[in-house]
């Protein structure tokens, strides 16, 4: 009942709302753009306008529309209801819905994708199917923490959206202001004019050796000095872990503390902690990798903390304005000479209808890491999906971390038996 009085209450607003403007057409008065720090993302970057509005006109109006629009909540009744629900969080554990097919949901259906999963070789180790804030489906060790892999880099993207909008970090400074270099091998001067900005979608120049990473990332790397600064796409480990360190430079905090007191916290992560990430490193680079260890369930609430737009039971925990850079992309990337989509602020984004195999729906985008560890979110659908594989490394140290990455099927096969199980998943959904 609650619910639905708040509906009513919406549409009686957004009634008086129209009706205001014509009262206040000539008082409008343009406010400070609330996004103002995000200035320095770019010409593409949404910049919202909000207008202020004088409450007298409103008040009278409102009593105007009271005594003219008595059966306005009639109306409200027979509106189609939106699926957003952005009021649905979990509590300190996760809910269940207790019978999926009065959501539209087929259990024959979810069944046969978790036997595909069970028998796919990617390895599938855990499986959570998250709709309307609560769960629909999962199964496997989804309480259970492991590397997540590349999954990091959309992890930390978030804490510098929080810094940057505060000021502590400037995403527009070059490494050259920042004070970063590397070795044994320097950085030259034209590397160093490479921006936070560039290092955030992975376009910075500098391709530096590293201590991790993939034998395909080492066959793609160009050579130095081969392109400028943000004019070119390659999946670089050198701008991600070097990230890290800029990040822990500017804000006197280890990632791991930072993450858990400004989104782990806030969201009620149950199993998340500080120790949780580790680094690792060698004699290539001077900058180590930084890895989360998390477990299925964390990074669905940070799946959902990202579908509901940065806020948590209402408050803005990541700004909404980062959240729209990191999930719209104006460019296609690839890799290993094939198209990918897009990718922005460390998340890969559909572009041009390009994400996964067998997927395609509008505005979806996810996070990724070595082995098929994925946080895949679908706005139009209010949906969330979470896969793990099981390849934590025994010891965590460079060497065995990337021989255990270098076992791993290759991305092509990854991306196709993951956009399988998806397409399974959202076939078991009868009412979209």
């Amino acid at each position: 009942m609650k619910r639905i009085t708040a509906r009513l209450q919406s549409l009686d607003a957004s009634l008086v709302s129209v009706l205001s403007e014509w009262a206040t057409w000539g008082n409008l008065v343009t406010m400070n753009n609330p996004d103002a720090h995000l200035s320095n993302l770019g010409s593409d970057c949404v910049r919202n306008r909000r207008l202020r509005r004088s409450p007298v006109p409103t008040l009278v109006f409102y009593l105007f529309c009271v005594q003219l629009f008595p059966f306005a909540n009639l109306a409200a009744q027979s509106a189609p209801a939106r699926t957003e629900s952005q009021d649905r969080f979990p509590g300190n554990a996760w809910q269940t819905l207790s019978s999926p097919e009065k959501h539209g949901w087929s259990k024959e259906k979810l069944a046969a994708a978790q036997a595909y999963a069970n028998a796919d070789s990617i390895h599938t180790s855990a499986v959570m199917v998250v709709q309307g804030g609560e769960v629909v489906d999962q199964w496997g060790d989804f309480d259970k923490k492991i590397d997540s892999y590349s999954v990091r880099k959309s992890l930390l993207s978030a804490l510098y959206g929080i810094y940057s909008a505060e000021g502590v970090i400037d995403i527009n400074q070059t490494l050259e202001q920042l004070g970063i270099d590397d070795s044994p091998n320097p950085l030259t001067k034209e590397e160093k004019q490479a921006r936070v900005v560039d290092l955030l979608r992975a376009r910075s120049g500098v391709y530096h050796v590293v201590d991790f990473e993939t034998e395909s990332m080492k066959k793609e790397r160009p050579a130095r000095g081969s392109h400028a600064p943000g004019t070119y796409w390659y999946y670089n480990n050198w701008d991600f872990n070097v990230l890290g360190t800029i990040f822990e430079k500017k804000t006197g905090l280890k990632i791991g503390d930072a993450f858990y007191q400004r989104i782990a916290k806030p969201i009620g992560m149950q199993d998340f902690q500080p120790g949780d990430v580790f680094y690792f490193g060698g004699p290539l680079s001077i900058h180590p990798a930084y890895h989360f260890e998390i477990t299925a369930r964390d990074m669905a609430r940070f799946g959902l903390l990202y579908l509901r737009h940065g806020r948590w039971n209402g408050k803005q925990i990541v700004p909404e304005a980062w959240i729209e850079k990191s999930s719209h992309a104006n460019e296609m990337v690839q890799t290993d000479g094939v198209d990918r989509g897009g990718y922005e602020y460390l998340w890969w984004v559909d572009y041009g209808g390009v994400h996964f195999p067998e997927v395609s729906l509008p505005g979806i985008y996810s996070a990724r890491g070595n082995g098929a560890h994925f946080i895949f979110i679908i706005p139009t659908l209010d949906m969330v999906i979470v896969h793990r594989t099981d390849n934590d490394p025994p010891v965590k140290d460079a060497k065995t971390i990337t021989e255990t990455a270098n076992r791993g099927l290759p991305v092509g096969e990854i991306r196709a038996q993951f956009g399988h199980l998806v397409k399974l998943i959202l076939d078991a959904q009868t009412s979209h």
